[in-house]
């Protein structure tokens, strides 16, 4: 009997991150700095010889629309085949609440409960980590992706 675990994805920026949580505790970590559509292939393949897939969960935006894309097509077709719940947040659960680059200098901030787009001068670095415990209350059943940036004027 494979042990029984919860997988979170964060792809929004190279390396991707996959931390496989058993009772919502971090247990192991997968990076790869390949593009999301040649390599989650091929780590879900192991994972799933390995593992029972409980939850799916992954940073639903904001970030690349295609690294978001990708995701969420790979994993909302896993979760309908294997039957496997899909759930998101939004990426700034992943790096502490810091402004993430959309284009040029604009930038994506969260206030409140809100995302909006910001001209920063200076590019602060972003870096997602997983969470040592998972709190599955920052994640919602809607995981449709987050679209957020609309024309750039």
């Amino acid at each position: 009997m494979h042990k029984k675990v919860d997988l979170v994805l964060i792809t929004l920026t190279s390396p991707i991150k996959i931390g496989i949580y058993e009772e919502s505790m971090l247990i192991e970590t997968i990076e790869s700095s390949g593009k999301s559509s040649d390599v989650l292939p091929t780590i879900f393949q192991d994972l799933m010889r390995k593992y029972t897939i409980e939850k799916l969960f992954y940073a639903n935006g904001p970030g690349s629309f295609m690294a978001i894309k990708v995701a969420y097509i790979f994993l909302k077709s896993l979760s309908i085949l294997k039957d496997i719940p899909l759930f998101a947040t939004d990426a700034f659960y992943f790096n502490e609440n810091e402004p993430i680059k959309a284009i040029g200098k604009l930038h994506f901030v969260k206030v409140a409960s809100e995302i909006k787009t910001q001209k920063l001068e200076t590019v602060p670095e972003v870096n997602f980590t997983l969470p040592d415990v998972l709190d599955y209350n920052e994640f919602s059943k809607n995981a449709t992706p987050l679209y957020m940036i609309g024309a750039v004027g």
